[in-house]
């Protein structure tokens, strides 16, 4: 039996059976079964969506009406005054989530959206330079930052049919992280990939990837917005350069929410190539000066106002995290999906169905797979039907 590294065990698997009365046992026996009642379900549907919207908390109601509160009783002075100032909200919630992906609090920073941030980050790492003038993705990643990453190939007067390297997968379902370090050429000047695949659910080896980047000077970033939540990292200990996410998935910040962004601390001082009045050193940002000067963490790479009534749902949903327990709520997530796999095996395979994630609880992040055929009927049915799933095509 051994640990991967990521607060889960492999090597035993948890004994499974068929049949209503296994589940109700398995309900009774989950220590995380309280939470439940925390969130709004409905009676008649079965939610499978978590990892495109997590359902809203009464947690996260609350924070969002004293937020509403507070802009009632103090109008602007709600920026400094109240029990949750405006005015620090980005850098409190950063500290919160810091935790949740192995960060110090000035790491990290709730700002944005997802490719917002994304373009602020790499236009500061993308440096090309000599002959490394190249960026490497994969083909599995999610299309917006494919559409980023080749816009800024074209900022700096490249085209993204050359200078945009896609990792090919083997399957049309993984990635081999062999191939992902094999493209890590001397013409890489930057790399930029999901911690989990969206389409199939694979968890890469963020630590591997990252370690085999940094051994050939290539500065590396991470898209965790299919794994903050459901997988521990440890983004600073691994050395990652930087990475971004959203907060409306496993975070359950609400449709649309802020997202969020880390930097590691070695690259405290760089100046934000794409900077903003919210960036600015929070001690002197009333200045009013001219003259940029960048904040001393992460913050630096804010670039607008944080949207206060979109972001204060996290501060319920995140105080939840604190109380659960990241590692118990991925010990959760391995043995539900392992579960599911396992009924799909045994009830859904003989009907043309297939499990297209990695089957070691390792290899996968906090969603299944399920493949068919026929999936977009089948999608839709199941909707008719209370059962709420994602849908995506495999190209």
């Amino acid at each position: 039996m051994t640990t991967n590294g990521l607060g889960t065990t492999e090597g035993s698997a948890p004994p499974y059976a068929l049949g209503p009365d296994h589940a109700a046992d398995r309900d009774r026996a989950d220590p995380l079964a309280r939470f439940r009642e925390r969130f709004y379900t409905q009676p008649d549907r079965i939610y499978l969506d978590g990892n495109s919207l997590g359902l809203a908390s009464r947690d996260a109601e609350a924070a969002v009406l004293a937020a509403l509160d507070d802009w009632k009783r103090f109008g602007i002075d709600g920026w400094l005054g109240g029990e949750r100032p405006w005015f620090y909200l980005a850098e409190e919630l950063g500290a919160l989530e810091a935790e949740l992906v192995g960060a110090s609090p000035d790491e990290l920073v709730v700002t944005g959206s997802t490719t917002v941030n994304l373009h602020s980050l790499v236009s500061t790492f993308y440096r090309p330079s000599g002959a490394r003038t190249r960026i490497l993705a994969d083909e599995l990643t999610f299309p917006s930052d494919v559409y980023a990453l080749a816009s800024q190939v074209r900022l700096r007067g490249y085209h993204p049919d050359e200078h945009l390297v896609l990792v090919r997968s083997r399957d049309g379902r993984t990635l081999d992280e062999s191939d992902v370090v094999e493209a890590m050429t001397d013409e890489i000047a930057l790399v930029v990939l999901p911690t989990v695949l969206y389409r199939s659910g694979q968890l890469l080896d963020v630590e591997r990837v990252t370690r085999a980047a940094r051994e050939r000077g290539i500065p590396i970033g991470w898209d965790c917005a299919h794994s903050v939540g459901a997988v521990p990292h440890r983004l600073h200990e691994w050395g990652v350069d930087f990475a971004f996410w959203c907060t409306y998935k496993y975070l359950n910040g609400g449709p649309g929410a802020v997202g969020s962004l880390f930097v590691h601390e070695r690259h405290f001082g760089t100046m934000p190539a794409l900077a903003g009045w919210w960036g600015h050193h929070k001690d002197r940002q009333f200045d009013m000066t001219l003259d940029f000067e960048p904040a001393p963490g992460a913050g630096a790479w804010q670039i607008g106002t944080p949207p206060v009534l979109g972001a204060a749902a996290l501060y319920g949903s995140l105080a939840m995290f604190r109380e659960a327990g990241l590692e118990r709520v991925r010990a959760k997530s391995l043995d539900q999906t392992g579960y599911l796999m396992y009924l799909i095996d045994e009830l859904l395979s003989p009907l043309g169905f297939a499990v297209g994630t990695p089957r070691e609880a390792w290899r996968r992040g906090g969603h299944v797979a399920l493949e068919h055929p026929d999936a977009v009927r089948i999608a839709r049915a199941l909707k008719q039907r209370g059962a709420i799933p994602d849908f995506g095509r495999q190209t």
